[in-house]
């Protein structure tokens, strides 16, 4: 068996100090030279516990799941690509950063996660100081586009800049008029909230309230309140986990999706939110809607990973983990390196401009065959700024059921203005 090479004590030593000198702000500079092994090594870091832990399985099996299917065709540079490292996010920045370290310690290339925005800016700078790469297959903050992450950091999630026109869009085009939007007090909820207000009042929409919560609050009658005062038409809902105490509250205050309009966004959409927010009476979500980057519209990869997965029930963000990995691996057989510092700078090139191919497979034999690929994921194409994001997204409109049970009403594509 091979033995996996560990960075130097030395290197180690020099992006530690690094880390200590960026601290908080943000920002990578100079990194010390990556080891090269031949052995393309993946970790995580995930959600297992906390308020996201539904999203930890599709993506921790996602990502699985693409190393499978490199394995399949033959693996990476030549070699087998051995199982990930994990390390749980649990929704908390101290245990999200720990397990970074844990994670980066084991001496791996790239990083997959974290699922939530708050939990990548716990570590961000950690992994990208060290010259790893991270991409995130979840985190839609608009923080992310003007990150000074040194060219290591990629998301396969769209920025919520485009999100946001295609929920403003889906509550105007139910008639809405006085829209009320509240959010996460973390760069997810500000950022969603702020995008969505705009595009509300390029429409001609009145905003009544545009306000953030503490998600850690175990009580929202004072911002259900506030809401109710604002006296609107439609309710916007910008949450995670803490969601479904909310819309709980909203119902109590007649504000349900029976009297007024009810949206959501991707930290809502779940197959469990129904029972979770009406136990023994999922109807009372009937008629909610909300918008998430598309999970369920690849029918053959949904069918594909479900072979690999039978357990798996929720789907949100598996085809962006899948698609985060086999960018990694396509960058890596195109820079013919698992050098993060050479294969990052091939990550945005391979999704855009080049024969269009949809599998690691047929990517890997165009790129041995010298050609430049433009390879278009289970996610659709993801056509990567020079940002390193999606310059186009495919966005899901969700809604409940008379049943409360969640269902794909449409997906329509936004795009990048800039």
């Amino acid at each position: 068996m091979k033995a996996s090479v560990k960075r130097s004590a030395i290197f180690a030593s020099a992006a530690a100090l690094l880390v200590t000198a960026i601290g908080a702000t943000g920002g990578a500079g100079a990194v010390a030279p990556a080891d090269e092994d031949g052995e393309l090594k993946f970790g995580y870091v995930l959600p297992e516990t906390g308020q996201l832990a539904f999203l930890g399985p599709p993506q921790i099996e996602a990502l699985k799941f693409a190393i499978q299917t490199m394995n399949d065709a033959g693996g990476v540079l030549g070699e087998p690509v051995p199982p990930a490292v994990g390390g749980d996010e649990a929704g908390q920045e101290a245990v999200a950063a720990q397990s970074a370290d844990r994670v980066l310690a084991a001496g791996v290339d790239v990083i997959i996660g974290a699922a939530a925005s708050g939990m990548s800016l716990a570590f961000i700078d950690r992994v990208t100081g060290e010259g790893v790469v991270q991409c995130s297959g979840s985190n839609t903050a608009p923080t992310f586009t003007d990150y000074d992450d040194g060219g290591f950091y990629f998301r396969t999630a769209p920025s919520d800049v485009l999100q946001a026109p295609v929920l403003a869009k889906l509550i105007r085009g139910d008639g809405h008029n006085r829209v009320a939007l509240i959010g996460r007090a973390d760069d997810y909820g500000k950022g969603l909230v702020d995008s969505t207000e705009k595009e509300l009042e390029d429409s001609g929409a009145t905003v009544t309230l545009a306000e953030t919560y503490d998600p850690k609050s175990t009580n929202f009658d004072q911002i259900v309140q506030k809401v109710k005062d604002s006296n609107p038409d439609a309710v916007a809902v910008i949450a995670f986990e803490e969601g479904a105490q909310i819309l709980q509250t909203l119902i109590e205050a007649g504000l349900g999706p029976q009297q007024i309009g009810v949206y959501g966004a991707d930290g809502l959409r779940s197959e469990e939110l129904p029972s979770l927010v009406a136990p023994g009476n999922p109807q009372r979500l009937a008629g909610m809607k909300g918008t998430a980057p598309a999970s369920a519209s690849n029918a053959q990869f949904v069918k594909d990973l479900k072979e690999f997965a039978p357990k798996l029930k929720e789907l949100q963000f598996a085809p962006q983990v899948f698609d985060c990995a086999t960018t990694v691996a396509l960058a890596a057989e195109q820079a013919k390196s698992d050098n993060p510092q050479d294969f990052a700078k091939e990550m945005v090139g391979i999704t855009k401009g080049g024969e269009k191919c949809n599998t690691f497979a047929a990517c890997k034999k165009l790129i041995a065959a010298g050609k430049d690929i433009d390879y278009d994921g289970v996610s659709g194409p993801l056509d990567f700024t020079d940002k390193g994001e999606p310059g186009q997204a495919t966005i899901e409109v969700y809604a409940y059921d008379s049943q409360g049970k969640l269902q794909t009403v449409r997906t329509e594509v936004s795009t990048s203005q800039g």
